[in-house]
């Protein structure tokens, strides 16, 4: 997750409150019969190349570049667009 502003590029309000989204693979065998399920393994963590966000005001979901690239694009009002020169 990067260290850079967000702000949500599908209800364009919220800069603050946020979810990341990860993904887990488990795998289990089922009876054929009665479905019940006969194994299960642990739960594997599933490693993506870029963190899933989600907005928690509208609950829009995209990948974090989404996010970042809308912060850069409107910068919050009285902050510099870019702080390496400041």
């Amino acid at each position: 997750m990067q260290e850079k502003p967000y702000f949500c590029p599908n209800c364009r309000s919220n800069r603050v409150k946020f979810s990341m989204i990860s993904s887990f693979s488990q795998s289990f065998l089922k009876d054929a019969i009665s479905g019940t399920v006969q194994e299960v393994t642990e739960p594997q963590r599933i490693d993506e190349t870029e963190p899933t966000i989600q907005c928690m005001v509208c609950s829009f979901t995209g990948n974090e570049m989404r996010f970042v690239k809308q912060a850069e694009r409107e910068p919050r009002a009285g902050t510099p667009a870019n702080p390496a020169y400041y």
